[in-house]
């Protein structure tokens, strides 16, 4: 396996609040005014502070302040910490009412519905672009049916990246590299067999236990987004990184598209203007660019393939 072309591109993906009028607490509102109801929401990521979900997420909080008049107070809460760090929870509590939105990747979204893990089959998506147009047209479409069965409602999606290879051990450059290798992945599948078919062995394990599973040598790798992978800090424990962009994720995420989704929990009464104060703001569209860049740059500098 060559080495793919790094597709460098900003961070796109509307912030398409497609049915935020039907979700909160019961309050009074001015239709006339256009005065928003006051009210606190819950929003649960899966990364840390400094991930791009989490970077999305607070730049979506922001956006709703703003466009609310700070009526509307969106607090996010990361590494799942309302979940007790189980990211399966954190979705399974969303769907539930657990929580009100959330910004989740597609594999950990694919916990709650296989299907949805579609768009990460390897090789699907060539660019970003290609990406956002399947996944805004009738990708978002697909996804919307899918969540919607299980009690939540898709807003649109971001850029969470194509995933990259990062391991201990050598450099990997054909698939013959990557016999024996224990590298980490999600839960998904998709990941699983990909990895077995490729000679790899894959392990399951949550994100927050990667790092040190690689210090004690636990597994050799893992693969991920180069966002991800630079502010988990894995150069500092990863010889070899292999840019291949086997999977797009997000919105999902190439590797793995992100996507946005809410809770039905405002009353119908709340003002549908924030629909379109909210649809097409620019979702952190220089997030994804800087930390792919800065992520392939220091194994350059490095001089590690």
């Amino acid at each position: 396996m060559k080495h793919g072309r790094l597709i460098i591109a900003a961070l796109v993906g509307a912030m398409l609040i497609t049915s935020l009028a039907g979700c909160g607490s019961k309050g009074t509102n001015d239709g006339e005014s256009g005065e928003y109801q006051k009210i606190n929401l819950s929003m649960a990521v899966n990364g840390t502070d400094t991930q791009i979900d989490s970077l999305v997420a607070h730049h979506f909080a922001d956006l709703v302040s703003e466009r609310s008049g700070g009526n509307i107070v969106i607090d996010v809460f990361s590494n799942d910490t309302l979940a007790g760090g189980n990211s399966t929870k954190g979705v399974e509590y969303i769907a539930v009412g657990g929580s009100d939105l959330g910004a989740y990747a597609t594999c950990v979204l694919a916990n709650l519905e296989p299907k949805l893990s579609v768009a990460t089959l390897p090789w699907s998506f060539t660019s970003y672009q290609q990406a956002r147009e399947v996944i805004d047209s009738t990708g978002g479409e697909y996804y919307a049916e899918l969540l919607e069965a299980k009690g939540i409602t898709y807003l649109g999606s971001f850029h969470n990246g194509f995933r990259q290879l990062t391991n201990s051990k050598h450099p990997v450059t054909k698939p013959e590299d990557l016999k024996d290798l224990k590298i980490r992945v999600p839960g998904s599948a998709v990941y699983m067999g990909v990895f077995n078919a490729l000679g790899a062995s894959p392990v399951a394990m949550s994100w927050s236990e990667v790092f040190t599973a690689i210090q004690q040598r636990t597994i050799d790798g893992q693969e991920n987004g180069c966002s991800v992978t630079k502010s988990a800090k894995m150069d500092e424990i990863q010889k070899y990184m292999t840019i291949w962009n086997y999977s797009y994720e997000g919105g999902s995420n190439v590797v793995d598209v992100y996507i946005r989704y809410l809770r039905k929990k405002i009353d119908e009464g709340q003002p549908r203007r924030l629909i379109h104060t909210v649809r097409g703001a620019g979702c952190c569209r220089s997030v994804l660019r800087k930390p792919v860049s800065g992520a392939v740059t220091v194994w350059r500098q490095r001089r590690i393939p």
